[in-house]
């Protein structure tokens, strides 16, 4: 009876008075006995709270604010893997769906019968796409009769996914470099990276850096042009990590997509501006034969014969379903008022920025992503840098980056914001006022820093 007593009194203390949380969380090996579940989700849930809010983290792309409808959706996936398609077969027929979807969406030639799959995210899907590339050169290179051990491929700045394909596949990359007011590839000086082991060229829609868009009708073109005079095919790959979710809704104007027929693959975030959650990502072929067969495996597994082409194998179904789940619900016209808000967000914020009148805008969000990216106007004379800027808004939770340009214009300091679903103006308002803030707090510190200390003085 007394043990039957002490039990229950365990079972009503405070959850911080239990013993599970008398001492700090294993760090290193696995606890001999099995502790309180309350107590053990209250200790890591705690620890997980010096992440930072994400909201405020206005260095990401990926979704930080989802619909409750989303939340629920991936709990009830939480048990399926996609991979298994015969056990699953539902969760693989919206995967289907999704790329149909996305290939019309893009304009693909076969739209109705969409070749592609989904990724953990853009970085799996651009290597996909790669990969093709490197297969179909090789196999025009073999039976040309020519060497097939020195591919390259062309391209702007690019994010750090296309080095690590260049060093996985080996493939030498092209990296055209930035210069101080040109941010992206040019057509012109695009051509002069090409030759006959160019597997493909690389624009990006929407730099990582700045939120440019490359002009990829101008360097279609420009390859049909050397294609005349040269004969060589050179296709394209166009990195749509982000854009291509915006520009379908908002720059319908701008040809970027399968409406050229040079443009064979393209990839892109489902879990950045394609509003799912984290672990999303897409890569789609214009047509059949530009995904090579001899890349795709028919796998029996668990009494099933399909077809799988992706790095990974197991993979979490929640984030497709609710990848399906923003399309059905929000809509072109959805999609379109999303983005187009996000845009408004980033304008109002570029110009209230300006209005500072110490800052050089790089993008204004006027086109390509709804990014702001920004300079000091001197910085030599400024009293503070954007590093002590970035670090000083990070005390109130803001990450806001600064960073250096890549080669060429190494010297050039900017800081950047991604304006994304659920970045309000109000927020974007507040940011400003905590900016206003730093640089004052700043400016008086440096300053007082900056003056001559007076000496000792026996007069």
């Amino acid at each position: 009876m007394a043990l039957h007593l002490k039990k229950n009194h365990h079972e009503l203390d405070d959850i911080f008075a239990k013993t599970s949380l008398a001492t700090p969380l294993s760090r290193t090996i696995i606890p001999q006995e099995e502790q309180d579940p309350d107590a053990t989700y209250q200790a890591i849930h705690d620890e997980l709270m010096l992440d930072g809010n994400s909201r405020q983290n206005l260095a990401t792309f990926c979704s930080t604010w989802l619909e409750p409808n989303v939340h629920k959706l991936m709990e009830e996936c939480i048990d399926k893997n996609m991979i298994d398609k015969d056990e699953y077969p539902q969760t693989a027929e919206i995967e289907n769906r999704c790329v149909s979807i996305i290939a019309n969406l893009w304009n693909a030639k076969d739209k109705s019968d969409a070749v592609g799959c989904s990724t953990t995210g853009s970085s799996e899907a651009a290597m996909l796409g790669g990969l093709a590339l490197k297969w179909r050169w090789r196999e025009k290179m073999q039976s040309q009769g020519k060497d097939t051990s020195k591919p390259n491929l062309v391209c702007g700045a690019v994010q750090i996914c296309w080095h690590k394909f260049a060093r996985y596949w080996d493939v030498e990359i092209r990296e055209i470099p930035m210069e101080e007011g040109r941010y992206t590839m040019s057509a012109e000086e695009m051509l002069t990276y090409c030759d006959e082991n160019t597997i493909g060229v690389i624009p990006t829609l929407g730099l990582t850096f700045t939120g440019h868009y490359e002009d990829v009708e101008a360097l279609s073109k420009a390859l049909d042009g050397f294609e005349k005079r040269t004969g060589l095919d050179i296709p394209i790959h166009v990195d749509a990590a982000s854009g291509g979710f915006v520009a379908p809704f908002c720059q319908p104007d701008i040809i970027w997509d399968f409406r050229l027929p040079r443009v064979k693959s393209i990839n892109a975030s489902g879990h950045k501006f394609g509003l799912s959650p984290l672990g999303c990502g897409w890569v789609i072929w214009s047509e059949k034969k530009d995904l090579p067969e001899d890349l795709i495996f028919n796998v029996n597994y668990l009494g099933g014969e399909m077809p799988t082409f992706a790095l990974n194998f197991s993979r979490p179904g929640g984030e497709i379903v609710c990848q399906y789940y923003s399309l059905l619900r929000l809509g072109f016209e959805g999609y379109k008022k999303v983005q187009e808000a996000s845009i408004t967000t980033a304008i109002y914020f570029a110009k209230e920025l300006q209005k500072m009148d110490i800052f050089t805008l790089v993008h204004d969000a006027k086109e390509g992503l709804p990014i702001i990216c920004w300079k000091l106007k001197d910085e030599k004379n400024s009293p503070f840098t954007l590093f002590e800027l970035s670090d000083k808004l990070r005390q109130n939770g803001w990450l806001v980056p600064a960073y250096t340009m890549p080669a060429n214009i190494k010297h050039m300091v900017v800081q950047r914001i991604v304006v994304r679903h659920g970045v309000s103006v109000d927020l974007m308002y507040l940011l400003l006022e905590e900016i206003k803030k730093a640089i004052k707090e700043l400016s008086a510190k440096n300053e007082v820093n900056m003056k001559p200390k007076q000496g000792f003085s026996h007069s």
